[in-house]
């Protein structure tokens, strides 16, 4: 098994190499890129009603939520570090670029909402510090919307690594975030209290303005 960056096995996955993720929790982890390469679903579109105006969409991955950000009349851009998920996103219609939300953005300070889906508040593996780097992105009163882990999901921070039959990837920061730990983690970066919505069987919160 070859060593690879994260971005090649993960562009391996998305185009539909079985892969999983080691290192989150006890057993690996299958990675769903059949959920991410689906049509949005109810629950995806319920999401996307959460947000407001002008989005973009952090770790957009194949475009599944950028899309459906689209089709409901918002000014959405995805943005990935993934070359792949960004040309799978724009063959779908989206718009989208590779980059990495730690860099500099299009649109920094102007955007009405962030949405973190698909557990895209692992990023960096600081929940911590991502909300405070995407707070940067936003106008003056946006908002985050962000999918988190049900309740009784503890929190957890770790170097993680891809795997498939082929090949492995580098290791990687990321974090799990439930929403017993969500106040807390908001309200470290600076967002007020959020309001946890229930939809289906996940989980997504809106983080409002807080100490700006």
């Amino acid at each position: 098994m070859s060593d690879q960056s994260f971005s090649e096995v993960f562009a391996s996955a998305l185009h539909g190499s079985p892969t999983v993720v080691v290192g989150l929790a006890e057993q690996p982890l299958a990675l769903p890129t059949d959920l991410w390469t689906r049509p949005a679903d109810v629950v995806d579109r319920a999401m996307v009603g959460l947000c407001v105006g002008p989005t973009i969409d952090i770790g957009c991955g194949p475009g599944r939520m950028t899309e459906a950000l689209g089709t409901a009349g918002h000014i959405a851009l995805g943005i990935d570090v993934v070359d792949a998920a960004v040309a799978l996103t724009r063959r779908r219609g989206g718009s989208a670029v590779r980059r990495d939300v730690f860099d500099r953005v299009p649109g920094e300070g102007r955007w009405h909402t962030a949405l973190l889906a698909d557990g895209n508040i692992g990023i960096g593996g600081d929940p911590v510090a991502l909300l405070r780097r995407v707070r940067r992105l936003l106008a003056p009163g946006g908002r985050v919307v962000v999918e988190v882990a049900p309740p009784g999901t503890g929190a957890v921070r770790a170097w993680a690594v891809l795997e498939s039959a082929e090949s492995r990837s580098r290791p990687f920061r990321w974090a799990t975030l439930g929403v017993d730990d969500l106040a807390a983690t908001a309200a470290a970066a600076g967002f007020s209290s959020p309001a946890v919505h229930r939809l289906g069987d996940r989980f997504a919160a809106v983080l409002g303005e807080g100490s700006w």
